[in-house]
């Protein structure tokens, strides 16, 4: 491990528990890491860095006054610009809604916010999620992180692409036939597919069908 933004979410998320690395440290190092790299791999595309550090200085001072924690506390999270961010830009890979700020969370990231993950930036995606790849007219294309010359896969590249060049230690993603699962194998982490109704996801426009899932992304 060379930096904070290296460790796993898992080693992360034990060293704040034990009071061995702060929040705000670890935002930071994610923050350097995003300045670095995401120029060449254009993965993160909305930031919300400054409510991110609120955040960060929050979860450390709860870490220091002993309050219970939960599972994600302090972990900067990504979150695919397919799932809808109170105060922070999301078009869904659409110039249609290239300004569009929801009001509310969705499901995904409200129950992630709870867990005590914090938002730190908006992860790229096809248009409408459609395809096996990671480009739309809003914000371009995220390129492979071993081969900047190839594609990253889709439609969850973004996040894969965050994970893999520790952005963040954890992001979300979603899967109808494979949207996490090529990503993750394309640029070497974990996209994991959930079973069908595991993850609620109140924004589902044909909820009677199995297919689309919500699910996690790591980098083991």
């Amino acid at each position: 491990m060379t930096e904070p933004c290296d460790l796993s979410a898992i080693e992360a998320r034990r060293l704040i528990g034990t009071k061995k690395l702060s929040p705000v440290e670890l935002l930071d190092s994610c923050l350097a890491r995003i300045d670095a790299v995401n120029p060449t791999v254009n993965c993160m595309v909305a930031m919300d860095s400054e409510r991110a550090r609120v955040a960060a200085l929050n979860a450390e001072a709860a870490v220091m006054k002993g309050k219970p924690l939960g599972a994600l506390h302090g972990l900067p999270v990504g979150i695919k610009d397919m799932n809808e961010t109170e105060g922070l830009t999301t078009t869904y890979g659409s110039t249609s809604y290239a300004q569009n700020v929801p009001r509310h969370d969705d499901t995904v990231v409200s129950r992630i916010k709870a867990a005590g993950g914090i938002v730190l930036a908006k992860t790229n995606t096809p248009e409408w999620a459609a395809g096996a790849n990671t480009v739309n007219p809003v914000y371009g294309a995220t390129v492979n992180p071993f081969d900047t010359a190839k594609t990253c896969g889709g439609s969850s590249g973004g996040s894969a692409v965050a994970l893999a060049t520790g952005m963040v230690p954890l992001a979300n993603g979603s899967d109808l036939g494979g949207s996490l699962r090529t990503p993750a194998a394309y640029c070497g982490i974990v996209g994991f597919r959930s079973s069908p109704g595991m993850v609620a996801d109140a924004t589902r426009r044909l909820g009677y069908s199995p297919l689309s899932v919500e699910g996690a992304m790591g980098r083991s």
